[in-house]
């Protein structure tokens, strides 16, 4: 049975419950990580907030991001650096551009090659945005040595579009793939 996607701003109990595992999860995933630039790490988090705003869309994708991403500040105890936080709110907003797409829907295993470009064409100038975006407010709020964010956000980009494209695009693919199989089964009378 094909179920019908949900309008991307209907907040029923199911999408909250939703929000608040995946905002956990990804909040204590943003924890692990491989450094590469300062204060930046190759964060495999980043796959599960694709997989969250591809399967419930860029509302669910934000406030994942967002919500999480504060979580992760909370718990390292570095205080929360907003325009991080909003960088992965963005990200996860952009990632989930693709649930809005006609006829795609990972539940029911639905996707087409042109469903990928536009994920990974919209996920990555998410990507692009959100740290650009993070970069400038850390300079512009809170006085940050431009040298240094630049390094940072360079970092951040290369290392998120690694784990989008290598682990987040894969892995819903798999999800279609699995999906996909299953929605082909027929009950027998």
């Amino acid at each position: 049975m094909i179920e019908i996607k949900k309008s991307i701003f209907e907040f029923d109990t199911k999408t909250v419950v939703t929000i608040g595992i995946g905002a956990a999860l990804y909040g204590v995933l943003g924890l692990f990580g491989f450094p590469i630039a300062p204060n930046t790490n190759i964060k495999p988090a980043v796959a599960l907030l694709s997989i969250f705003a591809a399967l419930f869309g860029p509302v669910v994708g934000f406030l994942v991001g967002f919500i999480g991403h504060a979580l992760t500040d909370m718990i390292a105890g570095w205080g929360i650096w907003w325009g991080w936080v909003l960088s992965s709110a963005i990200m996860g907003f952009f990632m989930g551009l693709v649930y809005n797409y006609k006829e795609f829907s990972v539940k029911n295993g639905i996707a087409t090659k042109r469903h990928y470009i536009y994920m990974i064409f919209t996920g990555t100038i998410g990507i692009i945005i959100a740290f650009v975006f993070a970069g400038a407010f850390d300079v512009m709020f809170m006085s940050e040595p431009a040298n240094k964010i630049v390094i940072q956000v360079v970092g951040a980009i290369v290392s998120n579009l690694i784990v989008f494209l290598a682990l987040g695009i894969p892995t819903i693919l798999g999800l279609v793939n699995v999906n996909k199989k299953n929605s082909n089964l027929e009950l027998d009378k």
